[in-house]
């Protein structure tokens, strides 16, 4: 019976919430296999300043740290739930004396002195019937599979993150290299106005404009610098390291085209983001914690021994006249508590019915964020055109 027993667990199975997943993305240009998520960020980013901030991130920053070492709690966490499908075996040793009381403290005659020598190695194991410590192993087991995968959520947002800052602060010294050129242009063009006004070809309003916008231009200077060095702040968080100057590549953005993004299918999406895979665990922990409060209701089995050495003198302990032994089972089972098994119960029902809401809102937040960037890829392509094409036409005018 116990063996019969031991291969079943109570609760329901796994299964995967039903997501319905459009064949494309909106803003996909056909249909294609294919993801530019599948490849490496080293074959991505082609900037060997942007590839040396990427390795220094994924080194020192602490969110990433802080993932890993949560990921280290969880296995430690499953190991130990896993420990429960073993037997436990302990020894004891004691030492004694006493006054009016005997071995254990139980009474002895009054006026008397007592001793007491015990050793032992004691077993026990509680067998598994109804599949509760499984349960409880297999919810173990799928968080710290959940903490993995957050440790690779993070690592992603940690790369995308900081090649975002970093092509913000190349735009950002465009900006700034621009508005010194501006306000050198205007510096340049006041010169003339004043020359002309002190020659009397030209009119004090003219000189005046030309030092007002000159002005302006040159107001713009200090701001972007501060944007400059905020951001390059920001990315020294991300790096873990003190604020200060950002090394970056002398490159031309106008120069830098953005790459084919094949989006791939849909329904790859739950294989392939982190986020979707750490709900999913997340969602099938929350599962096999429904198990855990359905096998409270049952009856538990417990089997022990001991083996060892009671006596209360030192020379027939050692002498080996007061060998003990026991071997006993006990089954315990709840008859009335009140409720509280039964609130259990539902609570881990509901908190399951959240985590499969949770799992289908992931996915929908997926589906929306990478048909975002397609869409604002598609746009942004166009823009780029018209602009080009307006910049031909003024410059062949």
């Amino acid at each position: 019976m116990v063996l019969i027993f031991a291969g079943c667990a109570v609760g329901p199975a796994y299964h995967r919430p039903e997501v319905k997943a459009p064949q494309t993305f909106r803003g996909q240009e056909g249909e294609a296999t294919n993801s530019m998520a599948d490849l490496p960020w080293w074959e991505i980013f082609h900037d060997e300043a942007l590839q040396a901030l990427v390795r220094t991130a994924l080194t020192n920053n602490y969110d990433l740290r802080i993932a890993v070492a949560r990921m280290d709690q969880a296995q430690a966490l499953a190991s130990e739930a896993r420990a429960g499908l073993l037997p436990q075996v302990n020894y004891g040793v004691t030492a004694a004396r006493g006054k009016n009381v005997g071995s254990g403290n139980s009474p002895a005659p009054t006026g008397t002195s007592a001793s007491v020598f015990s050793g032992d190695i004691n077993a026990s194991w509680d067998v598994d019937l109804s599949g509760r410590v499984r349960r409880m192993t297999e919810a173990a087991h799928a968080e710290y599979f959940a903490s993995q995968e957050a440790r690779r959520d993070v690592s992603s947002m940690i790369v995308a993150q900081v090649a975002q800052d970093y092509f913000q602060l190349l735009a950002l010294d465009r900006e700034l290299e621009i508005a010194k050129e501006t306000t050198n242009s205007f510096g340049r063009s006041l010169k003339l106005f004043t020359q002309r006004l002190e020659g009397g070809i030209a009119s004090k309003l003219e000189t005046s404009s030309a030092e007002a916008l000159m002005d302006s231009a040159a107001a713009t200077i200090p701001e972007l610098e501060r944007q400059v060095a905020m951001q390059e702040n920001q990315l020294s968080i991300l790096l873990s390291i003190n604020p200060g100057a950002i090394l970056r590549a002398k490159i031309s953005l106008e120069n830098e085209l953005p790459p084919e993004v094949p989006a791939g299918l849909p329904s790859a999406l739950l294989e392939r983001r982190p986020d979707i895979r750490q709900a999913e665990q997340l969602l099938r922990a929350a599962n096999a914690h429904v198990g855990v409060a359905q096998a409270n209701f049952l009856p538990q089995l417990s089997l022990t021994a001991l083996f060892g050495r009671v006596s209360p003198e030192v020379s027939v302990f050692t002498g080996g006249g007061a060998t003990a032994w026991g071997v006993g089972a006990g089954l315990v089972g709840p008859i009335f508590q009140g409720g509280k098994l039964k609130a259990e119960y539902k609570r881990t029902v509901a908190a399951r019915n959240q985590s499969a809401l949770q799992y289908q809102s992931a996915v929908l937040y997926a589906l929306q964020q990478v048909s975002d960037a397609l869409v604002s890829r598609e746009k942004l392509a166009e823009a780029r055109v018209q602009r080009a094409r307006g910049d031909s036409l003024r410059t062949s005018g």
